[in-house]
C-alpha cells in the first residue's frame, strides 16, 4: 500500500469499506463464519448461541485467528505469521510482493469470496495484504512526513498497531481500478457487494462510516 502515500489524505479520512479483517464480533446478528469456526458453513448459515464457542481462539495472542489489533492493542514488533501464502485471486502487484500474501486461512476465505463475487459479476482484487512491522514503519513515517502525526493517525496505523501485520487483513479494490482506495468505493457495485456478503466468508468491513468513535 506504499503507493497510496502520494494520494490526498482525504481519501483515508474514513477508510470506508476497504479494510477487511478476520475478527469475530460476538453480538453480530446471524453469526460470523470466521476461519476455524466449523459451526457454520463458509457461505452462510447461523451458529446457535449454544453451539458457538466464544473462547475457541484467544483475542490477545498475535498468532490467533481472532486476535484483535487496534489503536489500543499492539502486536510484538517481532511477530510475523508462519503460514503466509499468495491467494489465488487477482493481485495488484506480482506474487513475489510481500503485500500480496495472507495467512493461509484468510487466503482460502478470500479465494472463496472472490469466486462468489465473480459469479455475481463482481470483480475484486487484492490491493494490500500482509505488511511487516518494518514496512509499517516506512509507510506510517511517510504519512507523518507529508501531513503530520495527528492527521496520519486518522488514516494510518502506527507500527505494531496495524491489522495488516496479522496477515488476516486485506485491502480490496475493483479489478477495474475504479475508486481505488477512495471513499467512493462504498457506492460502487463492488463495495456494496462486500458490505452485503463479506461476513459470509469470515470477514467484516473494518471501518464503517460513522463509527469513528468505536474504530478510532
Amino acid at each position: 500500500m506504499m503507493r497510496f502515500a502520494k494520494k490526498k489524505k482525504t481519501i483515508y479520512s474514513l477508510l470506508i469499506a476497504l479494510f477487511l479483517v478476520i475478527i469475530v464480533f460476538y453480538a453480530w446478528p446471524g453469526g460470523v463464519n470466521a476461519p476455524g469456526n466449523t459451526s457454520a458453513g463458509r457461505t452462510g448459515g447461523t451458529a446457535s448461541p449454544a453451539s458457538f464457542n466464544k473462547h475457541q481462539y484467544p483475542v490477545d495472542e498475535a498468532s490467533s485467528l481472532w486476535v484483535i489489533v487496534n489503536k489500543g492493542r499492539q502486536l510484538p514488533s517481532s511477530y510475523a505469521p508462519a503460514d503466509l501464502v499468495v491467494p489465488n485471486v487477482p493481485l495488484r502487484l506480482g506474487p513475489a510482493s510481500q503485500e500480496m500474501h495472507l495467512r493461509s486461512e484468510a487466503a482460502t476465505a478470500l479465494e472463496q469470496m472472490t469466486a462468489a463475487a465473480k459469479f455475481d459479476s463482481i470483480g475484486l482484487m487484492l490491493s494490500s495484504g500482509y505488511r511487516s512491522y518494518n514496512e509499517q514503519i516506512s509507510l506510517y513515517g511517510s504519512y507523518v512526513k507529508s501531513s503530520g502525526a495527528a492527521a496520519a493517525d486518522t488514516y494510518s496505523a502506527r507500527p505494531g498497531y496495524s491489522e495488516h501485520q496479522t496477515g488476516l487483513a486485506a485491502d480490496l479494490e475493483p479489478t477495474t481500478g475504479k475508486c481505488d482506495v477512495d471513499q467512493c468505493f462504498a457506492a460502487t457495485p463492488e463495495g456494496q457487494w462486500l458490505a452485503a456478503n463479506a461476513y459470509k466468508f469470515g470477514f467484516i468491513i473494518r471501518y464503517p462510516k460513522g463509527d469513528d468513535s468505536l474504530t478510532g
